[in-house]
C-alpha cells in the first residue's frame, strides 16, 4: 500500500514532537506554483500552532488555510475548491487543537456580549480572564462565528475527556462538510482525501479523528 502524504507528515510530527526541527526556513529559490505535495491543511490561527514545524512541511509543499478554530466554513471551502481544481492538491488535512478558544464561548453570548448585554458581557470576561469591551451595536456579518457545541468552559482549559469530545465533533463536521461538498471529489481519478485531527498544544502530538462519527448534541 503507498503511503501517503498525509501518512509522511504525521511521522514528521512524531519526530517534531521529540524535538526534533525538520521545517527549513530559508528561501529555496524559484518554485512552482502549485504545492509540491499536493496537500492543503485547514488549521486554527492559534498562535501555539506552527503548522510548518509541527508537520515539517517545507515551503512550497502545502497550502496552509487558517482561520479561527480552524473551521470548515464557507470561505475554507473555497480556498480547498480552488486548491484542488487550479492548483492540483488531492490531500486535505484538518487540524484543530486542545486549549482552543473556540471553546470558550457560544455565538449568541458573543453576539449578546457584542451588542451590550451586560450578563454576557460579564460571562465573557469570567472565560477570557480580560475585561469584555462591548462595541454596543448590532451587526449583520459575520454571520456566524462557529462556536464549537457544547457547554462552554474558560478560555486555555487543561486536557479533558469532555472538550476532547467537542474538539472531535467539530472536527467530524468539517471533515463532513468538505467530504459532501459537491465540488469537491471524493471517488473517481480526481479524488481527494480527507483526514482530520487534533493537535495537542502541550505534547505537540497530533491524534486521527476517526470519521463517521458524533458530530455534537445541543444538549
Amino acid at each position: 500500500m503507498t503511503t501517503s502524504m498525509t501518512d509522511h507528515y504525521l511521522e514528521n510530527n512524531k519526530r517534531y514532537a521529540d524535538g526534533e526541527a525538520i521545517h527549513t526556513s530559508a528561501h529555496p529559490g524559484k518554485q512552482a506554483i502549485q504545492p509540491a505535495r499536493r496537500v492543503a491543511v485547514v488549521a486554527c490561527m492559534d498562535a501555539r500552532l506552527d503548522v510548518e514545524d509541527l508537520l515539517g512541511l517545507q515551503t512550497g509543499d502545502a497550502h496552509i488555510i487558517r482561520n479561527a478554530g480552524g473551521v470548515v466554513s464557507e470561505d475554507a471551502i473555497r480556498s480547498l475548491i480552488i486548491s484542488h481544481h487550479l492548483l492540483n492538491t488531492n490531500e486535505i488535512m484538518l487540524i484543530h487543537h486542545t486549549r482552543c478558544g473556540m471553546l470558550a464561548f457560544t455565538d449568541d453570548l458573543l453576539k449578546a456580549g457584542l451588542e451590550g448585554d451586560p450578563a454576557a458581557e460579564k460571562l465573557l470576561a469570567q472565560a477570557t480572564g480580560r475585561a469584555f469591551t462591548s462595541c454596543q451595536t448590532s451587526a449583520a456579518s459575520p454571520s456566524a462565528f462557529h462556536a464549537f457545541r457544547g457547554p462552554i468552559e474558560p478560555l486555555d482549559a487543561p486536557r479533558d475527556a469532555k472538550n476532547m469530545e467537542r474538539l472531535t465533533w467539530d472536527v467530524r463536521r468539517g471533515m463532513s462538510a468538505i467530504l459532501n461538498h459537491p465540488w469537491i471529489p471524493t471517488s473517481g481519478t480526481d479524488a481527494v482525501t480527507v483526514r482530520g485531527f487534533v493537535y495537542d498544544v502541550d505534547t505537540g502530538k497530533l491524534e486521527e479523528v476517526n470519521y463517521p462519527g458524533p458530530m455534537g448534541s445541543i444538549g
